[in-house]
């Protein structure tokens, strides 16, 4: 874990900001020229700018940034949604003042959410500093989002300390989140602005918030685990053979007859079914909510049977129900989902995401969102359902229990495809 020790900030304490960014200036230009330099620049600064030059880099040459796709997706899949409100929160006093904005990047240093006064936040778009756009040091030299990834520590980087001279005005102040199981960085929480508005006391802030941000994915990452332990006890405990419940990463929430483990290797494809798991041999997997139920299978038994799935439309809270070889869950699901479950569960043969669009809100064009509530839906319900196109996976049959009175179906959904159902004779 970083964090340990105080961050080093770009100004001491003390120090005239004004007289500082003279002398940086003069370390800039005459190391970028191969002069002799007044002084030299911190050795975090000092190494960022020799691995830049040595790939050949033009400081004088500013290119916006690659803009990413599927803004949505990317935020989604990185592991920050659930400490957004936590990080903003304790970096609100930073930026309430309308001087700084707060940019939250991913592993890759892409930016997936950044918030601020508009003033700042429109001096940002002249630097291409937007949402979805790349800021690692390859992309954009020097800086709190791409300094911080490759270094692994809180970084502060202060006017003529950024590589591209075009982004001499700023300072920023940025420190990597990472993930409490693995210690791998999954993003960047970063306070940007004009250099005038540089503090000591930023960076140490601002690297205290990424802290917190880790307690709190801790602490999600426990939840998670209970919850999976409350689905599968009973399970286990019916089976009497050695298995396991794992969450979507392989990580270890319950285990019968068999020794302790922290998290498993899950294979890439052929999940549920019987896969090959080091260290366990060969095991048949079912599906959980948010995780797997890994069973050491038993070479003279036949593969499992498909699971069936019941997508229960009977009453105002819709739920869903899965019946497997080794044991059984039902959970409640929300009115959104069930749409979708719907849909999907008419439309054996999938929907792209465009036609999803059409089928949930009679617009085709909201690909976006769809795609947004599928990743969620999948995480939910892992290896229930398939993607290119969106499908129940070929290991599951369903089965739909509807109200006896089809004008009560998802009463108060708006959806075409509800609609028609609701139509059937």
């Amino acid at each position: 874990m970083s964090g340990s020790s105080i961050p080093e900030p770009a100004v001491a304490p003390g120090e005239d900001p004004r007289r500082y960014a003279r002398l940086l200036t003069a370390v800039y230009d005459a190391t970028m020229s191969g002069d002799r330099a007044p002084a030299r620049p911190r050795s975090i600064i000092e190494d960022s700018w020799n691995r830049l030059r040595a790939k050949g880099i033009n400081p004088d040459e500013h290119n916006p940034p690659r803009i990413e796709t599927g803004l949505e997706l990317l935020r989604q899949s990185s592991g920050l949604v659930g400490v957004l409100g936590d990080v903003t929160r304790g970096l609100e006093s930073v930026i309430q003042e309308g001087d700084n904005i707060l940019v939250i990047a991913d592993a890759r240093g892409r930016v997936l959410w950044r918030s601020g006064s508009p003033r700042v936040l429109a001096l940002a778009d002249r630097l291409g500093f937007i949402e979805g756009a790349c800021w690692s040091e390859n992309a954009v030299g020097t800086n709190g989002i791409g300094t911080a990834l490759v270094s692994h520590s809180a970084v502060q980087i202060f006017s003529a300390e950024h590589f591209l001279r075009s982004h001499h005005p700023w300072t920023c102040a940025g420190a990597p989140i990472r993930d409490p199981r693995t210690g791998q960085v999954i993003g960047i929480v970063d306070v940007s602005g004009p250099a005038p508005t540089v503090h000591p006391t930023t960076v140490a802030l601002v690297d205290l918030v990424a802290r917190l941000a880790e307690s709190q994915l801790r602490e999600v990452h426990e939840r998670t685990l209970n919850r999976l332990r409350t689905v599968s006890a009973p399970i286990l405990a019916r089976m009497r053979s050695p298995a396991l419940a794992v969450d979507t990463d392989g990580w270890v929430a319950a285990v019968d007859s068999l020794p302790l483990h922290n998290r498993v290797l899950l294979p890439e494809e052929g999940l549920p079914g019987r896969v090959w798991i080091p260290p366990l041999g060969m095991c048949d997997v079912e599906s959980l909510p948010g995780g797997w139920l890994v069973r050491v299978a038993d070479d003279a038994e036949p593969a499992p049977a498909p699971a069936r799935v019941t997508l229960d439309l009977r009453d105002g809270e819709p739920s869903l129900e899965m019946v497997g070889q080794f044991g059984s869950w039902r959970r409640g699901i929300s009115s959104r989902h069930a749409e979708i479950l719907l849909v999907l569960a008419t439309c054996r043969q999938g929907r792209s995401a465009q036609e999803l669009a059409a089928d949930l809100y009679g617009d085709g064009s909201r690909v976006v969102t769809v795609r947004a509530e599928m990743s969620r839906l999948r995480k939910q319900f892992v290896g229930l359902l398939s993607g290119k196109p969106y499908r129940f996976a070929d290991s599951v049959l369903v089965d739909v229990r509807y109200p006896q009175d089809m004008t009560t179906l998802l009463t108060a959904s708006t959806a075409p495809a509800v609609r028609a159902v609701r139509a059937i004779p």
